[in-house]
């Protein structure tokens, strides 16, 4: 198996975390979640717009126009999906107060939101990782950090719905493994024989999607989990540890 696809495994596992948390009434205190959903739109906003994007551009062969083209089709292309997609908050359906069968048909609805989301990220997560490891590590941690909350959103209710740890936790596997799809799809059409320009290309995309969730997902979900407390501080120490492990990274490379 690959590196990159082992990456995206993991990333996607991470689902399952969240879940656990979600059967056993352990749920992480509100502030915790919303700081770690910051931190995670740091990681992706840092390497998108200061590794990724300028890795694309500056490829031997590769124009501005199609760089700057690409990029912005991930972002155009990222809130068309969200907007076509059943979209609910997680933290709106860990507060719904309604039947049970209510309750299990808007998780069920979640689950098919957050899982149609997380097949672009497979795909990020494995064609980041098969460009440039240091890179796709970063990437991972970030999907995986904000894949936990995913999980206990989807598993919460689905348990609260039906009474069954077994169907909340498959349910949120579910969510799970649309990304660890995204990944195979992604290794399986994709492969390794790829021009450096159509890499540079799927890159330059892959930054305009990482940019879109970052900014229109990650930080107003983390605003609304915690309202008292500023998302910044979770985005600012995302791009300072991801900044500072990239340097440290290169320096180690360039000895």
């Amino acid at each position: 198996m690959s590196v990159p696809l082992l990456l995206t495994i993991l990333a996607g596992g991470a689902t399952f975390i969240g879940a656990l948390f979600g059967i056993l009434g352990q749920k992480p205190s509100n502030r915790l979640l919303a700081f770690a959903l910051g931190f995670a739109a740091g990681i992706m906003l840092l390497i998108s717009l200061m590794e990724m994007l300028p890795a694309a551009l500056h490829t031997a062969g590769m124009s501005p126009m199609l760089g700057y083209g690409m990029f912005m089709l991930g972002l155009i292309g990222y809130f068309a999906m969200d907007r076509l997609l059943p979209h609910q908050h997680p933290q709106d359906l860990m507060a719904t107060q309604g039947r049970p069968v209510n309750l299990k048909r808007t998780a069920v609805l979640l689950t098919l939101g957050i899982s149609l989301h997380n097949f672009p990220e497979g795909v990020a997560t494995f064609v980041t990782a098969s460009s440039d490891m240091e890179l796709g590590l970063g990437i991972a941690l970030a999907v995986a950090i904000h894949n936990i909350p995913e999980g206990l959103a989807v598993a919460g209710p689905m348990y609260a719905a039906t009474g069954s740890k077994a169907k909340a936790l498959f349910w949120a596997c579910i969510s799970g493994m649309a990304e660890i799809l995204g990944g195979v799809i992604a290794f399986l059409l994709l492969g390794p024989a790829l021009s450096p320009v159509v890499i540079a290309a799927i890159m330059a995309a892959v930054a305009g999607i990482m940019v879109a969730l970052s900014v229109d997902e990650l930080m107003p979900l983390a605003r609304e989990i915690d309202p008292h407390n500023n998302p910044s501080y979770g985005v600012l120490c995302g791009m300072t540890v991801m900044g500072l492990s990239l340097t440290l990274l290169q320096t180690a490379g360039a000895g």
